[in-house]
């Protein structure tokens, strides 16, 4: 599966990770910031795949303007 990251400037395409690439971040970093083209189910089968594999996973949508689809996502996923 592969989740576009979020982006670093308004006008930049955002970066695709694949679900893998994170497991292997996860001892290093455990919040990822994705961009709000990643569909609402692709998330929720990030979240579930992870909640499997026992972690604990918290998502928010962060809102950083004012117009509607100015938002990213953020992830926490963390050891139980």
């Amino acid at each position: 599966m592969k989740l576009k990251l979020a982006r670093t400037t308004l006008k930049a395409r955002p970066k695709t990770i694949e679900l893998s690439k994170l497991e292997e971040m996860l001892p290093q970093k455990s919040i990822f910031y994705f961009d709000r083209e990643n569909s609402h189910k692709d998330l929720k089968a990030m979240i579930e795949h992870f909640e499997e594999e026992g972690y604990n996973v918290y998502m928010r949508e962060v809102k950083y303007g004012l117009n509607d689809d100015e938002y990213i996502y953020e992830v926490h996923i963390v050891q139980q």
